[in-house]
């Protein structure tokens, strides 16, 4: 969160969230909610040093959805093929190839990230037959 220097490691998603300023504890809590919610079985980690979640078991980094605290935003990674398939409903947001920027100062979208995560889930498990 605009800290300079190399960023530390965290040894749990707790201990990663526990480090930010309350305000991303808040948001990272909600968006780990909706994530696991979406994605009961999803297997919790640290990748890049920042929360992800393993969609698929042992899975590699591109079956992950991960999220990260930033100054003024979480960051929301869902993949590149999710991006594109709910790009209109985040047109209200800043986007990426593959991820998302949720400021801090606005709700989040909970219901879309749902099905975000639903549909990630639900194209690597296709993919997979």
């Amino acid at each position: 969160m605009g800290k300079i220097g190399q960023m530390p490691s965290f040894e749990t998603i707790d201990d990663y969230i526990a480090s930010q300023p309350t305000e991303a504890q808040k948001v990272l809590h909600e968006l780990r909610t909706l994530i696991k919610s979406a994605a009961p079985e999803a297997e919790e980690l640290l990748n890049y040093k920042v929360p992800s979640f393993n969609l698929v078991p042992g899975g590699k980094r591109d079956q992950q959805i991960m999220m990260a605290a930033y100054a003024k935003f979480v960051g929301f990674y869902p993949f590149p093929t999710t991006m594109k398939k709910f790009s209109d409903e985040l047109k209200e947001f800043k986007q990426g190839k593959g991820s998302v920027q949720f400021p801090y100062d606005k709700p989040l979208p909970k219901e879309l990230i749902i099905r975000m995560v639903k549909f990630r889930l639900e194209e690597l498990q296709n993919n997979q037959k």
